[in-house]
């Protein structure tokens, strides 16, 4: 009877902080749907919440032109914002996650910095014949991919560990960066401000074209990662009690290698370099969630989006009337976060 008791105690317990943990992802919804229509209403020129909120219901607006700015100028690039910081949430996470490491991310591992490589190799010597707004997300996709599959080949190794998978990620870090520096040194300064102003982050560029490539290929990474939540979660376990468990590390450090790769080069080569979205909404998420990957994966996905929302509104207040480069603004929100993940961590 006891055990009876304990037992239903328990599942009143789990059932309690499930609940917590799904209004918790409903506040995380409802900060990024926040961040869309504020996102919406800043820029050079100001428009009315209520006329924003009645065009994106679908209502009958009193100016046209509101409606126009909305739908063709502003609401592809707020979109883009939700998603690209989505993808860069669930990569970062997914990334701490296979390595243990709560200071990893998808830029860690010189991700980003080969995309700034690509980027900047098609800037300064060329499209190869192609539109420059085509040509420079793929040459950004191409070399991050390439940098990918170094990881891949380490990662599928069998005898090969996650701290030694951060070690080869921070050396191509430094490769990476290393040849942008140089393309940058020979290139005319025209150019080398192009490519600065490319390494900062830009959503500006945003078309629904791109938002339907960068959503499709999310949505898919995502669904494959949410099949492996269970053994993710084990994961975190530590990596001997994991394969005690049955799980096949290699095939599984490969797979979430893959997809997070796929997901954060496509995000990169359409938007440029936007640091610490993988680093803080992972921390964020985990903190309020914890380690079950059914609810810390859409928490950090969730949490990425509503960052990079309403950084993209800081963005455009900051000086009324310019557009500051978002991945400056990131930056800025992320660094103290980052000191303050290392002192209470210590």
């Amino acid at each position: 009877m006891e055990n009876a008791l304990n037992r239903d105690n328990i599942i009143r317990q789990q059932r309690l902080l499930e609940r917590k943990r799904c209004l918790i992802l409903l506040l995380f919804a409802l900060a990024g749907l926040t961040g869309l229509v504020f996102d919406i209403v800043t820029g050079p020129s100001m428009l009315p919440v209520s006329e924003v909120v009645k065009s994106l219901l679908g209502m009958e607006v009193a100016d046209e032109m509101t409606h126009t700015i909305v739908f063709e100028l502003r609401l592809p690039i707020a979109l883009m914002a939700l998603a690209v910081g989505a993808t860069l949430g669930v990569g970062g996470a997914e990334i701490q996650t296979l390595l243990n490491n709560p200071m990893a991310s998808p830029y860690t591992l010189g991700l980003a910095a080969a995309a700034g490589f690509g980027a900047s190799v098609v800037i300064a010597f060329g499209s190869f014949g192609l539109p420059l707004q085509y040509a420079v997300p793929i040459g950004a996709f191409l070399m991050t991919m390439l940098a990918a599959a170094v990881l891949f080949a380490f990662a599928s190794a069998r005898r090969f560990t996650s701290a030694t998978l951060v070690l080869v990620g921070i050396a191509l870090l430094f490769i990476f960066q290393s040849l942008l520096s140089l393309v940058q040194f020979i290139s005319a300064p025209e150019i080398s401000q192009q490519i600065l102003f490319w390494l900062f982050g830009n959503l500006n560029k945003a078309t629904w074209e791109h938002l339907a490539v960068l959503c499709i290929v999310s949505a898919f990474c995502l669904t494959l990662l949410l099949k492996d939540s269970w053994k993710l979660t084990a994961l975190r376990l530590g990596e001997e009690r994991a394969a005690s468990l049955g799980i096949n590390l290699v095939a599984l450090r490969f797979k979430t290698l893959v997809l997070v790769a796929m997901m954060t080069a496509t995000a990169i080569s359409f938007v440029g370099i936007i640091g610490f979205i993988g680093l803080v909404a992972p921390h964020i998420a985990r903190m309020l969630l914890g380690e079950d990957q059914r609810f810390f994966l859409p928490g950090a996905m969730l949490m990425g989006a509503a960052f990079l929302s309403l950084s993209s509104v800081l963005s455009k207040v900051i000086i009324p009337g310019a557009l500051f480069p978002v991945g400056i603004v990131t930056s800025f929100v992320g660094v103290p976060f980052f000191f303050w993940i290392i002192w209470s961590k210590r």
